[in-house]
């Protein structure tokens, strides 16, 4: 099974995805309480559960603050794939991350000086900044947050838990097999 779960904290909070395995083990010790599930049954030698989709944790965990590192990956993540310069969506392939201010004039490689770039809008801006070449970012780069990331990595975890945040009680939202 590679369906993820969505585990919350005892606040509601989005805390990480995890497999289906690790969910019912949280599940079976007492660690988690199911908010949403499946209608598929996992069935086992003495017992029988619906597949889990959102958990929440019974005891709230602390958690230091964790900041994610900007890769390539988590910034065409943070961007919705889109070019910031002119809103072209090529794909995963022909998309680059850019330096606001280039390195070679003292930029830093940081989330808030990255940002995605088509091929082509990179090339045209090479080594100068967005204003010498007349570009503009569509959106100011910045630093997203561990939770932010996790519900942008997988949008049926997200819409399951803005779902509950609405005070969703009716069928779950499944994702597509």
């Amino acid at each position: 099974m590679s369906k993820q779960v969505l585990v919350l904290n005892a606040g509601y909070e989005p805390l990480s995805l995890v497999s289906v395995r690790r969910a019912v083990v949280l599940l079976l010790r007492e660690k988690a309480e199911m908010l949403e599930a499946t209608q598929q049954m996992l069935v086992g030698a003495n017992c029988a559960m619906p597949v889990p989709l959102v958990i929440r944790l019974v005891h709230y965990v602390r958690l230091p603050h964790r900041r994610v590192p900007p890769t390539r990956a988590a910034i065409l993540l943070r961007d919705a794939y889109t070019c910031q310069y002119c809103g072209a969506t090529p794909g995963r392939d022909d998309l680059t991350m850019d330096h606001v201010l280039p390195r070679s004039r003292g930029g830093y490689h940081d989330w808030t000086n990255l940002t995605t770039a088509c091929k082509r809008c990179n090339q045209i801006k090479g080594s100068c900044t967005p204003e010498e070449v007349g570009m503009h970012l569509n959106r100011r780069p910045f630093e997203p947050t561990y939770v932010a990331l996790v519900l942008l990595s997988n949008p049926v975890a997200a819409a399951r838990w803005e779902h509950l945040m609405r005070g969703g009680t009716d069928a779950p939202v499944e994702a597509a097999a």
